[in-house]
């Protein structure tokens, strides 16, 4: 009888645990990655923003680097929210990758470090507008809602990139 009801009291909490496994929809998961990702995203702008006010020889530079860190700052905030609200534990530091970024780019200075960043700042800024616009599609998602309404701040951030490598390129 002891043996009927452990079985019974196993069987029970293996369906429970299958049922809140089978519940995450690949939506969800899509939208957990890309929140995920967010949050890295964020932070490595935060480190990256911190770094051209260090290195910057222009003032564009500098300016930007301020701003990326105050922007994505706030964006991390954000994103670390919405993480929260879909379960899913959020980042504390970027990814490796970023990691790798961060450290070259620190390695440079003067007009070659702006033109590098700047660089950078673009194809980064492309990668994440391409990224967010498919998530902004999802209606009634949380990390939908976040991606459209982070949307026009990084749409902003990827011009003045461009503008900058403009400007770096010229000199």
């Amino acid at each position: 009888m002891t043996r009927l009801v452990s079985f019974g009291l196993a069987s029970a909490l293996a369906c429970a645990s299958f049922g809140a496994f089978a519940q995450t929809k690949p939506s969800d998961r899509a939208s957990q990655s890309f929140i995920t990702k967010a949050v890295e995203g964020n932070l490595a702008e935060v480190q990256m923003g911190q770094l051209a006010q260090e290195k910057g020889a222009s003032d564009g530079v500098r300016s930007f680097g301020q701003m990326l860190q105050q922007e994505h700052a706030a964006g991390a905030q954000k994103a670390t929210a919405v993480a929260t609200q879909l379960r899913v534990p959020p980042p504390t530091e970027p990814n490796k990758k970023q990691k790798a970024m961060h450290a070259s780019l620190a390695k440079l200075s003067g007009a070659a470090f702006d033109r590098k960043f700047a660089s950078e700042m673009v194809k980064d800024h492309k990668k994440e507008v391409a990224e967010y616009q498919r998530a902004a599609k999802k209606q009634g998602d949380p990390a939908g809602a976040y991606a459209s309404e982070t949307l026009p701040i990084l749409q902003k951030h990827l011009e003045t990139a461009q503008a900058l490598t403009k400007a770096a390129s010229s000199r």
